[in-house]
């Protein structure tokens, strides 16, 4: 019988709402190779599925093949750590319940295969390898497509009853707000993420006459980073979108130190790129709003990993359970 021990390596897949990132990790943690699929373009999961291992096979070549794999592990939203399944996701086309180690370890030759919420993946690769390392109490928010969560206390995720602990995004941070694809209203994801931040530009944009370099653009087809773009540029306009959102963002995260007592909290994604201009306000707002009790304990930094490296390697630990 082949001892899966032997085995050295595994698959992390950081599943997003825009693109999903496949990495080959080594037993020490690095990642070897790494491929991009849109996750947009497959509406159908077995079709996604199938591209995902098409793209997955010159990645597996290069190692020997699956019988060098011990394992894969998905970081996905609203991803269930207890069934293996993806359930509701708001931001991705497949509804319902989606069976989606089921459907990986059927597609790679059996191979054992165990999801997470897609933060809750991009927490344990900070919490492994970057800027959480060494602490027990602290929680991540990730900013990208949505706003995500991982909530780590003494040393483990928390996972609650059902494997849906931790949904910061889908706290309501403006009460009767925007509605928000989950069927609530002011969720922290209608403003806090990077679709947020465009909802907020188009907005501020309608309520205002001030010259902006935004208006030279389609207004359905601003992105947060045309807005980091005009920030630079010293526009008002754009300055005024990252404080409101650095402003909401701090408030709800001045409430979420009452569940832990956080070290810190880590900010990881594409919004993370704004630095200064939605960091300071986070901060700010933070400071401004937090129980005394929690004033000046907590530190408020971004991911110290590159890119999607958090989460796909948080996603790859999972393969080596």
């Amino acid at each position: 019988m082949e001892n899966i021990c032997e085995k050295q390596y595994v698959i992390g897949l950081d599943m997003g709402g825009t693109n999903s990132v496949f990495g080959i990790v080594d037993q020490r943690g690095q990642i070897i190779a790494q491929t991009t699929i849109s996750t947009k373009a497959y509406p159908v999961v077995h079709d996604y599925v199938k591209a995902g291992v098409e793209a997955l096979q010159p990645l597996l070549d290069m190692i020997g093949g699956f019988e060098n794999v011990r394992g894969m592990g998905i970081g996905a939203p609203n991803g269930n750590f207890y069934h293996g399944t993806i359930e509701y996701a708001a931001n991705l086309a497949w509804g319902g319940v989606v069976p989606i180690a089921e459907l990986f370890s059927h597609a790679l030759n059996g191979i054992p295969v165990r999801v997470t919420n897609d933060a809750n993946a991009a927490a344990m690769g900070e919490m492994a390898y970057g800027a959480a390392k060494g602490m027990k109490n602290w929680i991540m928010i990730t900013l990208g497509t949505g706003v995500g969560s991982g909530i780590v206390c003494d040393g483990k995720i928390v996972y609650g009853s059902d494997g849906f602990a931790g949904e910061l995004g889908h706290v309501v941070a403006v009460r009767d707000g925007r509605q928000c694809g989950c069927g609530r209203k002011g969720c922290l994801e209608t403003y806090c993420s990077a679709t947020g931040v465009t909802r907020t530009a188009r907005e501020f944009l309608e309520k205002s006459d001030a010259p902006s370099p935004l208006r030279d653009l389609d207004p359905e087809k601003i992105t947060s980073y045309d807005v980091f773009l005009a920030a630079e540029k010293g526009d008002q306009i754009a300055l005024d979108i990252f404080n409101f959102t650095g402003e909401v963002l701090g408030r709800a995260c001045a409430d979420f130190a009452c569940f832990n007592s956080p070290e810190a909290f880590v900010f990881f994604g594409g919004l993370t790129k704004a630095g200064h201009y939605i960091m300071d306000p986070i901060k700010k707002a933070y400071d401004e709003n937090v129980l005394y009790n929690y004033k000046g304990k907590a530190q408020i930094v971004v991911s110290a990993l590159k890119g999607s490296e958090a989460a796909v390697l948080g996603a790859s630990a999972l393969g080596w359970e």
